[in-house]
């Protein structure tokens, strides 16, 4: 069994994303999961952590992020710099921390086949047809952009608009929070899960997500939750297979993180439990 899960906004939270009901001192005890400058900037619940350290104890556990190899190094997590982790929305697979050279190169050499150059991307959204509420607009690793917006100056015309323009050249688009993301198609969370679960062994894949970005790792698990917030949220997203939480906001990475761990003390208690595959 493999847990494989994004990490902001479904395993960790900023303070304005934490959707935290009732009166303050019936909040659950946190810890830190990130430092930005001195100052703390994500956080998860007490028992998440003390869970994911359990599976990540077991090898079970894989995190799989939009951010960059350089983003993600700032995140303590249970199990950091141990087993597989997932960066740059796949374009990066490490290995106890050491990325896979050549698993980069694939990815890169597929862009080039099938996706038009970023530039020519990056300057529809900053020149061409600029962003509705743009701030700024930054590249990631030279593989794909996030643009900071003012939410309520775009327009679901624009959005639908540039999800057409660049679907029509080989990219994709989510938008999360006040990020716009736009990848190119090979880029993919589900490609480097499932590499890692073949490289693994894996018979049982269990995911968790809660942007448009996710939908293809939810779509090939055996198992999926996704929380009830969120872009997949507000699109509606189900599946057979997948569950939604009952908790919004760092309980419902809580509620993920506990169903997992369920699954893999049950499974451990079976020997030559079978994973089945459902949907």
């Amino acid at each position: 069994m493999l847990f494989a899960s994004d990490l902001d906004r479904t395993l960790i939270y900023s303070a304005n994303s934490m959707l935290l009901a009732g009166p303050d001192d019936a909040a659950p005890p946190m810890v830190v999961a990130e430092v930005y400058r001195g100052a703390p900037l994500s956080f998860m619940t007490r028992s998440a952590e003390a869970m994911l350290e359990d599976l990540a104890q077991r090898g079970q556990f894989v995190p799989v992020t939009t951010r960059t190899r350089e983003q993600f190094e700032r995140i303590r997590l249970p199990g950091r710099g141990r087993g597989y982790a997932i960066s740059t929305n796949g374009a990066v697979l490490m290995k106890d921390g050491v990325p896979d050279a050549a698993w980069t190169a694939s990815i890169r050499s597929r862009i080039s086949r099938e996706c038009v150059p970023l530039a020519e991307v990056f300057e529809q959204l900053t020149v061409e047809n600029p962003v509705q509420g743009l701030v700024r607009a930054r590249t990631a690793e030279d593989t794909f952009i996030y643009c900071l917006v003012e939410r309520a100056s775009l327009s679901p015309e624009y959005l639908a608009d540039l999800t057409d323009w660049c679907g029509q050249r080989g990219w994709k688009v989510s938008l999360q929070g006040r990020k716009l993301y736009c990848v190119p198609v090979p880029v993919s969370k589900e490609a480097a899960v499932a590499e890692v679960r073949e490289r693994m062994g894996v018979d049982t894949l269990i995911t968790a997500g809660d942007s448009l970005l996710d939908a293809g790792m939810l779509e090939v698990a055996d198992i999926a939750f996704r929380p009830a917030h969120g872009e997949l949220h507000a699109t509606g997203f189900e599946r057979p297979h997948l569950t939604v939480t009952g908790a919004r906001g760092i309980l419902a990475g809580e509620e993920m993180v506990r169903s997992a761990l369920e699954y893999a003390r049950g499974s451990s208690r079976v020997a030559g439990h079978p994973g089945s595959r459902q949907g």
